[in-house]
């Protein structure tokens, strides 16, 4: 039974005693969005949604939610929620930082240099005001380079600008061109100034980013899938370092192309991970391709080992991380954020689709059913890449494997035939009905 120790709140009891008690057979939600995830729940066969403060096994909330309420509950061994308790380690700008800075000095430490060399995918970053007297020398060591400024705890964009002088930052500290209401919030946020990436790769002229899904189920030990859908989110304007202040050359955030005048709803502004992986797989060759991708993964198993040790493990918690990723023209992948809530509102019928999809995909691995054995390396779109240790595809020899020759078992961009594959995963046990 899982209870809230708030006094008067009617807490979420477990559908394993409701089939004990009163012969029912169903999974109750609750959801506090109204987007994709929404419609997925309604359709799942054998859920139930419940409002306000019923009983509930199964809760996709909100941040907000959880903050408030997650505390105060004491939760059944089968209850599921969908965020870790202080999953801003890794989502907040600045921790995300400062936990793989943390990291890559104990890896030098370690292991040496050339291992801690790995984690060399983000930015330089500084937290301002704090770290402000730190970014000035670091920006002084290189004059006219252009910077980037974000508030630590928003998203969509908002907030975000681009400067190339030391004059822009008191502009902002003094924030005398903003409204009062953009004056408040500043005065109570932190910034971080990262380096911009400058020679961003390029697809006729305009600069993208990709839109990746990690699945993590367990940080002790640490579980974490790949979806192998995902997007790339391209800006509406050809790429230049002349207008710094157009939004729409340097954000591709859809929450901002899509105010761009010359918007195309019907287009949209994304490709698809498979053509962004067959692009650039035609002009610079499946080898050199296999290794972009082989250090992408790199990005998602290193940035999740920095906050293992920090990240309260609750075996009640899953979380689905969207990892935005920026390559330049050496295709070099570098980290920008990852997203704790990534958007799940559709942009096209196609996008639509492809949530729906990663969303039922999250379920199946949740598997508030107890449908799988645990013993799972694929389950739909996902890919299991680490459990407590790399994972192998499974047509590598393990016998003759050596680290010069590691074959993750990743697919991020390569083919997703996940109703075939669910087909023989999801079988019915025998002498069991599906729920």
């Amino acid at each position: 039974m899982s209870k809230n120790k708030t006094a008067g709140y009617k807490g979420p009891y477990g559908y394993q005693k409701r089939r004990e008690g009163d012969g029912r057979s169903c999974v109750r939600y609750k959801c506090g969005l109204t987007n994709t995830i929404q419609d997925v729940l309604r359709q799942r066969p054998g859920w139930m949604e419940v409002k306000d403060d019923g009983e509930w096994d199964f809760n996709w909330c909100d941040v907000g939610w959880l903050r408030e309420n997650f505390d105060h509950s004491y939760m059944e061994e089968h209850v599921r929620i969908c965020h870790f308790r202080n999953h801003y380690e890794l989502t907040r700008k600045n921790l995300m930082v400062k936990n793989l800075k943390r990291y890559r000095k104990t890896l030098e430490r370690e292991a040496g240099r050339i291992e801690a060399s790995k984690c060399d995918f983000f930015p330089r970053t500084f937290e301002l005001p704090s770290e402000y007297h730190l970014f000035v020398e670091e920006f002084k060591r290189s004059p006219g380079s252009t910077w980037i400024m974000k508030p630590v705890a928003r998203s969509q964009g908002k907030g975000i600008f681009l400067f190339q002088k030391l004059k822009d930052i008191m502009d902002w500290k003094k924030d005398g061109s903003r409204s009062e209401e953009q004056r408040d919030e500043t005065q109570v946020e932190s910034y971080v100034a990262q380096r911009y990436v400058e020679n961003p790769y390029l697809i006729s002229g305009r600069k993208f980013d990709l839109r990746v899904y990690v699945l993590v189920t367990s940080y002790i030990p640490l579980k974490a899938w790949l979806y192998r859908d995902g997007f790339a989110r391209f800006s509406s304007t050809r790429f230049s370092l002349t207008s710094i202040d157009d939004q729409y050359v340097h954000l591709t955030n859809v929450a901002v192309q899509k105010t761009a005048p010359d918007y195309d709803p019907e287009k949209g502004c994304k490709w698809q991970m498979q053509q962004l992986r067959r692009y650039l797989t035609a002009r610079h060759g499946t080898e050199t391709i296999e290794a972009l991708f082989k250090d992408v993964d790199n990005i998602f198993v290193r940035s999740l080992q920095s906050v293992q040790k920090v990240i309260i493990n609750d075996k009640h918690c899953f979380e689905l991380y969207g990892y935005d990723i920026l390559l330049d023209q050496d295709l070099k992948p570098w980290l920008i954020e990852v997203n704790a809530s990534p958007s799940l509102t559709a942009s096209s019928q196609e996008d639509y689709e492809m949530k729906c999809c990663l969303l039922e995909d999250t379920l199946h691995i949740v598997d508030m059913e107890g449908r799988l054995t645990g013993r799972e390396k694929r389950v739909g779109g996902y890919d299991l890449m680490w459990n407590d240790g790399p994972v192998y595809r499974e047509d590598v020899n393990l016998e003759t494997l050596g680290s010069a020759c590691f074959t993750a078992n990743t697919h991020l961009g390569c083919v997703n035939d996940r109703k075939k594959q669910l087909r023989q995963l999801l079988k019915p046990f025998p002498g069991k009905k599906r729920i």
